[in-house]
């Protein structure tokens, strides 16, 4: 292993150990709660949790989770509280030292102890419905042997690794304090490739006034793109007022993305920049670290971060220091400067706007909830039961000086670089009830959101909003542009609308170099260019032509200059026309040659249908085999402008390429008078975690083809369909 700043070895554990015993005072706590929740499962598995109150409910989520997917709340924990190395070894060394520094356990215990009662019921039936589950399976081995209730507000936003850090990179935070001592040598910092995450392309969410729809109701279309099974369903009610149903980030006790009988929210992962790196001037002094501010030294903040990494059957514990100036922590260094973060990656008062939207009743209750200003990592696509619909782009956002650069790091030495607090709500990008009668966010520019009716970017500092545009966006505002009269099974059918825009960019120079060319390439190239010519640019499960496309489209995009910025990354329209003007004939020709002979050799034939090699499968034991069942998918990655994305690959040196990650939790919602709501929706997969489930694939055809199931929002449907009734632990 290497060294690391003051490592000491303290002592030895076990790799494992098994859930701690409750005391008789606890066991007598869970108990009582778990007779106030009735938990009914219906017959797609979907947990309907009723209670008297509202940490009633939260109780029997929680517990109904760990039934679900117990590892997948484990691995979120060891995520947000920095101890992936107990499991995964020194591999997540320096992961887990960024949120070590980034979040302090010891302020989330001490948000817990000052927090509201009411809001604290909540946290510690949060704690106790998964310690009774622990409790009811001795057998479940945990690394958590108790789970406490301040565990919650070191997870406060649902979003995939939504932990922001300003720009830098975990290499920078390994070179930083990896060594001896922390990196004080002037580097020449030289910015690597901006390189996307292969794993979540992006996530959509669509709203439609009455206007547009047949029922004259507003809609919501829920549609987030991330790793497949990160989420489950379920439905929530009590007696306190509490009746919401979605998706719930596994570990939380929220619903992350959903509705209630009045109003529902999409949330997608906003570009917003809320979060900043100070570049301060560090120096040493009789062995003690200062950074100068207003021409003063002031002393560099020291905190021990104990990370407990896994080596072989043992756990060894060591000790790194970590280093703060006010502005945040120290996660790097560039240019002789050390680089501390200012965001807001946990804070009580997220967790607690995360809980209050979802007893919204009406606009001005949502708008309420979200004046608290701490969602820091979404964006929000609205639509309620009195017709309106809504945008926000993001909500928690600094006050800056708008002359500044904030995509880079800024003078820590200096007060003008400050945040001057945060905007207030109706001052961040955003739009209420356009006149246009829809809205649309995929990720992308909010500027073009609602067409004509779309916010004006001259309005607003360059930092609220630095998104490009994607194709999906101009998917999705042909779209629903023409959209009227649509029902809810229109709204589906056109979330899953197949058409892959990019190509309308991407083929034409190919024609032209192909009508130039001299007569033996056209002649060695003549079948696969027909073919891509008569095509209609919509992928399908029988269609070859996706198949050229995509490997040759792929080929094509990965020869552009890459992004040197997350915020240059999102202006993929821009980006890809730029990048086409720099390709010749020939690399177009070629790059198509290399496609055909790569799936000629890959699968035998160059005319292989999409859906033979672009498969669904769920794996037991999360081996991919050509040679098991599996499900042909029609749809691509979203990277081309697909709505609906299925992000595959070939796995463990198989030959079929397998989906890993897009859409997941998805649902449709009509929003009728008086909170009479109808809504359709479909899960990756399904429910279940557990192989031997039925309901571990039995969602599966419907989340390929588009086949929603319907939401038994209503207790007296529940009913009809419930196939478990059971109080926790029964």
């Amino acid at each position: 292993m290497k060294k690391h700043l003051l490592i000491l070895s303290l002592f030895t554990l076990p790799v494992m150990a098994m859930a701690q015993q409750a005391t008789r005072q606890e066991l007598n706590r869970y108990r009582q709660e778990a007779k106030a929740v009735t938990i009914i499962r219906d017959n797609y598995g979907v947990p309907h949790i009723y209670g008297q109150t509202d940490a009633n409910v939260v109780f029997g989520l929680m517990y109904s989770q760990c039934e679900d997917n117990f590892k997948g709340i484990e691995d979120n924990y060891l995520y947000q509280l920095g101890r992936q190395t107990e499991v995964s070894g020194e591999s997540k060394l320096y992961t887990d030292v960024q949120l070590q520094l980034i979040a302090d356990s010891a302020d989330a215990i001490k948000d817990y102890k000052t927090s509201s009662l009411w809001f604290k019921k909540l946290m510690d039936a949060f704690a106790d419905g998964i310690n009774y589950y622990l409790y009811k399976h001795p057998q479940v081995k945990s690394v958590f042997k108790h789970y406490k209730p301040w565990y919650a507000l070191m997870f406060t936003d649902g979003s995939v690794s939504a932990t922001v850090t300003g720009g830098l990179s975990l290499s920078e935070t390994q070179r930083f304090y990896g060594g001896n001592g922390p990196d004080v040598s002037y580097i020449k910092y030289t910015p690597s490739a901006y390189q996307p995450d292969e794993r979540e392309i992006g996530s959509n969410g669509y709203a439609l006034s009455p206007m547009r729809t047949a029922s004259k109701h507003a809609m919501l279309y829920i549609n987030p793109h991330v790793p497949f099974y990160f989420r489950s369903e379920a439905e929530l009610v009590s007696k306190e007022g509490l009746n919401v149903y979605g998706a719930i980030t596994w570990g939380q006790f929220f619903v992350y993305q959903g509705f209630n009988p009045h109003c529902g929210w999409m949330h997608t992962s906003s570009n917003a920049d809320v979060g900043d790196l100070y570049a301060e001037k560090v120096t040493k002094k009789d062995g003690k670290f200062y950074y100068e501010y207003n021409g003063q030294q002031k002393p560099v903040t020291e905190r021990k971060l104990v990370i407990n990494v896994k080596e072989g059957d043992k756990i060894v514990s060591h000790t790194i220091t970590g280093y703060y100036t006010h502005h945040g922590p120290v996660l790097g260094s560039r240019n002789g400067k050390w680089l501390a973060l200012k965001a807001d990656n946990r804070s009580y008062k997220a967790l607690l706007e995360s809980w209050l939207i979802t007893k919204a009743n009406t606009f001005a209750e949502y708008k309420k909830a979200m004046d608290l200003l701490n969602n820091a990592t979404n964006n929000t696509v609205y639509a309620d039961d009195q017709g309106n619909i809504a945008f926000w782009y993001g909500n928690f956002m600094p006050k800056r000086d708008p002359k500044l650069d904030w995509t880079q790091p800024v003078d820590g030495s200096i007060t003008a670089t400050e945040w001057q607090g945060l905007h207030k709500l109706d001052e961040i990008v955003h739009v209420y009830n356009p006149s246009t009668g829809f809205i649309i966010n995929c990720n992308s520019t909010p500027f073009t959101s609602s067409g004509v009716a779309s916010p004006d970017k001259t309005k607003y500092p360059a930092y609220m909003a630095p998104d490009g545009q994607n194709y999906r966006a101009v998917n999705a505002i042909r779209i629903f542009s023409e959209a009227t009269n649509v029902t809810l099974d229109d709204l589906i059918n056109k979330g899953y609308d197949h058409y892959l825009t990019a190509f309308d960019v991407l083929l034409p120079p190919l024609f032209t170099a192909y009508d130039a060319a001299n007569d033996s390439t056209k002649a060695t190239l003549k079948q696969s260019v027909e073919l891509l010519k008569a095509w209609d640019k919509r992928s399908g499960v029988n269609s070859v032509a996706v198949t050229l496309a995509t490997e040759w489209g792929t080929r094509v995009m990965q020869a552009q200059p890459r992004a040197k910025s997350s915020e240059e990354g999102t202006y993929q329209t821009e980006r890809v026309a730029a990048g086409l003007k720099t390709l010749n004939d020939k690399q177009l020709l070629s790059y198509l040659t290399e496609a055909v002979k790569t799936l000629q050799t890959r699968y035998g034939d160059w005319k292989t249908q999409w859906g033979d090699i672009n498969r669904y499968q769920r794996p037991a034991n999360g081996v991919f085999d050509d040679n098991a069942p599996s499900i042909p998918v029609g749809q691509v990655a979203a990277t081309f402008g697909e709505l609906p994305s299925f992000v595959s690959r070939t796995m463990n040196g198989t030959k079929k390429r397998y989906g890993s990650s897009g859409n997941s939790f998805i649902a449709a919602v009509d929003f009728g008078p008086n909170g009479k709501v109808k809504a359709k929706s479909i899960m990756t997969g399904g429910q279940s975690t557990d192989p031997n489930s039925k309901h571990f694939t039995d969602q599966a055809e419907g989340y390929i083809n588009g086949k929603f199931k319907d939401v038994l929002f209503y207790k007296a449907d529940v009913l009809k369909h419930a196939e478990k009734t059971y109080h926790p632990g029964s």
